[in-house]
């Protein structure tokens, strides 16, 4: 499955460089936020839309503000949409 949109790719890659900087592993992720472990794999491929409760779960059991998780996120967001831009040249 491909992702939704580079957005989505975005915040899963971020969720997945918080994920590993805490050193947990995927179904870890899913146990402390109270989510199913193929649900968590889907969000870190994009291919999931996540709702506001679950990102809040998967922020405090990453240990991040939300705000600080989706930061993140359009901090990846840009740097593909950058990268994008100049292949297009």
């Amino acid at each position: 499955m491909t992702p939704r949109s580079p957005e989505h790719a975005a915040l899963g890659q971020a969720i997945r460089e918080l994920r590993l900087e805490v050193g947990i592993s995927q179904e870890g992720l899913a146990d402390e936020a109270g989510l199913h472990r193929t649900y968590v794999g889907g969000i870190e491929r994009g291919e999931r839309n996540v709702s506001f409760g679950n990102l809040l779960k998967l922020a405090r059991a990453l240990a991040v503000r939300a705000s600080d998780l989706l930061a993140r996120s359009e901090a990846l967001s840009g740097a593909t949409k950058r990268a994008a831009g100049a292949q297009d040249r």
